[in-house]
């Protein structure tokens, strides 16, 4: 069933759109309804095929997964009706944008394949263009059967018209041309007759006898020959891409017309839109696809040559910092900037490329040693890691790189580049500002990951995830404070997958932040369930990711999950690192006034083992410290990790927080704590996290003697 959008003023072009989705036909319309065209959506192949029958359609844009018939069946049903076998269909598509379905588009007969999701100003530049390819074509076609059905023109209709006409003999002499083929070869009507039609035919190369060629042939059929993609010579040398249509006139002039048409016009539109198809509208840069093209011209010669050949694949370390800060104008200078040192940096020969986003890529080829591309690697860290300034702000980037060698890394263009992207993710992992090469070991290692990856996606859809909760106890009385929510992943076989593994990669992947949210909604529906047994005064402890954090509307989803639970702000909160509140320190400083505002309190994580910046951590307004259990696990052999402890329990007392200590293990432990002064203790000597079940059964006093 279709849909047709109308403005109050109708429009003669027609755009046809193709989608089995419902949501995706009214975003269509809604993005397509302003353009100087009509839209007709359906949503279904069978209903596109009708549709066209019945609409004169001047684009297709079609679906590629549909039920019943697909995008392609349609399409190649199109290709098989005169009716619609030149209607210009681009393929807009979510599925993977492999080659193979990139090439089963382009057989179809599709002019562009698109994929979900898109820029809508490229869409429209791209719907313009073709639609007026499309007039083109039809004015043209319409133009041919009008000079096809004309036997015999007046002098003055051919001496004005605006296309190039030339009268040929049979002997395939020209005997007339009038002043517009003239014109179009740059010289005289005089210097063209009498010559041989065949001797300005540049493409294509007829060796033939006139009497063999296909001018001459069609011409004793009595039928009209057509070639669209021709090109003739022009006074100076040059040629002129034109399309020749050739009709025998009555028979008893015993010559033929040919009409020549001037296809610059078209052509250069042609090369604007190959040009524009693999160029990165922003940098000038070639785009993903220019790269793989130029990257699979290298392999071939570099085959042929012998010479080694290297892929770089650079990611620029602290841009999404100012991108978010200063805004997408800052950050698009940044890019050309980063673009433009580039190509200083390179051989003429190099190619380079933006891969999207902050990723670029280089092409060195014709290395003669691996180290070649080391050296380069390091140039480029150099270039890009300075101060630039932006709008008049400085701000520092940073580049990582991975490089991977051909064809050590890969024979392929997919296999250099996954090399030289997983050498790229190492060099981040390394501490940034820094180069890898592609090696055996982080092939295996990124396989894994990506294993990881993939199940971790399919626990959060099959909610796997679990929270395990672990007491916190009052050093002074042995009273219950609260609990730690600490989330688990249990495997198959009932074992668990250690935190420190899958946490990281909940992070690196922004899985952190469905997984946090979740995190958040579950341990405040158990803390409601603890309000009888334990009371108001109860804290629940929730560790927040850095991109959580971060997070804008981090506060209002507080406000939100505290309403809907009914609990109190000051029984929440919320544990986050040293590094987390270090990263912007005025985002910080806000975000932490407008949680105290909130009621809901904030806790520096493993004190101690990050920034431990006492310059700044009395801007910050904070309840609590927790020192790291690595420092208390050595605190009673270690002189050193003693005086750490005692200072920050003493930094707590000062500054009106207060302190936690994680990891107590032994009496001996504890009671150093409460000597020192410590104000609260979690670890083992009391529990491990155990199930909500356990939780609940939990003892609200741990009798023991003070001292």
């Amino acid at each position: 069933m279709g849909r047709t959008q109308l403005k109050a003023q109708p429009r003669s072009r027609t755009l046809l759109v193709v989608d089995d989705r419902e949501a995706n036909l009214v975003a269509m319309e809604a993005l397509l309804g302003d353009g100087d065209w009509q839209v007709h959506s359906v949503n279904s192949g069978e209903a596109a095929l009708k549709a066209l029958l019945e609409l004169d359609v001047e684009l297709v844009l079609l679906d590629v997964q549909m039920p019943g018939m697909d995008g392609f069946e349609v399409a190649r049903l199109m290709r098989g009706s005169p009716h619609t076998r030149y209607t210009p269909i681009i393929f807009v598509s979510a599925i993977a944008h492999t080659r193979e379905s990139v090439l089963r588009g382009y057989a179809t007969g599709a002019v562009d394949f698109i994929l979900k999701p898109f820029d809508p100003q490229v869409l429209k530049h791209k719907i313009n263009t073709l639609l007026a390819h499309e007039h083109n074509r039809r004015d043209l076609q319409l133009l041919s059967q009008q000079l096809d059905s004309a036997r015999a023109f007046n002098a003055s209709v051919l001496n004005n018209a605006a296309e190039g006409i030339l009268v040929v003999g049979e002997d395939g002499y020209i005997t007339f041309a009038n002043p517009a083929i003239a014109e179009m070869l740059h010289t005289r009507v005089e210097d063209l007759q009498g010559t041989l039609l065949l001797a300005h035919l540049a493409a294509p190369d007829v060796t033939a006898p006139w009497r063999e060629s296909a001018f001459y042939q069609h011409w004793r059929s009595g039928s009209t020959y057509r070639l669209h993609e021709a090109q003739l010579y022009k006074g100076d040398g040059t040629t002129l891409p034109v399309a020749l249509s050739s009709s025998p006139l009555p028979r008893q002039q015993r010559s033929m017309v040919v009409i020549a048409l001037d296809m610059s016009v078209v052509r250069n539109l042609h090369v604007q839109l190959e040009t524009q198809a693999v160029t990165d509208s922003l940098t000038g840069l070639l785009n993903r696809r220019g790269f793989h093209q130029a990257l699979e011209s290298a392999l071939a010669r570099v085959d042929r040559n012998g010479k080694r050949m290297a892929i770089l694949y650079i990611d620029l370390d602290g841009f999404k910092r100012i991108n978010d800060s200063l805004g997408h104008d800052a950050g698009d200078e940044i890019l050309c900037k980063v673009a433009r040192l580039l190509e200083t940096c390179m051989r003429p020969y190099d190619i380079i490329a933006r891969m999207g986003g902050d990723e670029f890529t280089a092409l060195l080829d014709s290395l003669d040693h691996p180290e070649d591309a080391a050296r380069v690697a390091e140039k480029l860290i150099e270039l890009i890691s300075v101060r630039h300034r932006v709008d008049g702000t400085e701000v520092t980037l940073g580049a990582s790189i991975g490089i991977a060698h051909f064809p050590d890394c890969g024979q392929s263009v997919d296999e250099l580049l996954r090399s030289a992207d997983m050498a790229m993710y190492e060099a981040k992992r390394a501490g940034r500002r820094q180069y890898r090469f592609f090696s055996a070991e982080m092939n295996g290692r990124a396989h894994a990951r990506l294993m990881m990856e993939e199940n971790l996606r399919s626990a959060i859809e099959r909610n796997d995830f679990e929270l395990a909760y672990q007491p916190q106890i009052m050093l002074g009385s042995g009273r219950l404070r609260g609990f730690e929510a600490l989330l688990r992943w249990p495997s198959d076989d009932s074992s668990q997958v250690e935190p420190g593994v899958f946490i990281p990669l909940l992070e690196e992947t922004r899985l952190i932040e469905r997984v946090g949210d979740w995190v958040l909604r579950e341990g405040l529906n158990q803390h409601r369930q603890w309000q009888k047994a334990f009371g108001e005064d109860l804290i629940l402890s929730v560790n927040v990711s850095p991109l959580q954090f971060a997070k804008a509307g981090l506060l209002d989803s507080l406000k939100r999950l505290l309403d809907e639970y009914q609990l109190a702000p000051s029984q929440l909160e919320l544990e986050v690192t040293e590094g987390t509140l270090m990263q912007d320190l005025e985002q910080s400083c806000d975000k932490l006034s407008r949680l105290r505002k909130l009621g809901v309190r904030v806790a520096i994580d493993d004190f101690g083992t990050g920034y431990s910046s006492l310059a700044y951590l009395r801007h910050f307004e904070l309840d609590t410290l927790k020192i790291d259990r690595l420092f208390i696990a050595n605190m009673l052999d270690s002189p050193r990790d003693a005086a750490v402890v005692s200072t920050i329990i003493d930094l707590g007392r000062n500054l009106g927080l207060e302190v936690i200590a994680e990891g107590v293990e032994s009496l001996a432990q504890r009671d150093w704590l409460i000597a020192n002064g410590c104000d609260v203790m979690q670890g083992f000597l009391v529990s491990p996290a155990i199930d909500p079940a356990q939780a609940t059964a939990f003892p609200t006093q741990v009798q023991w003697d003070a001292r």
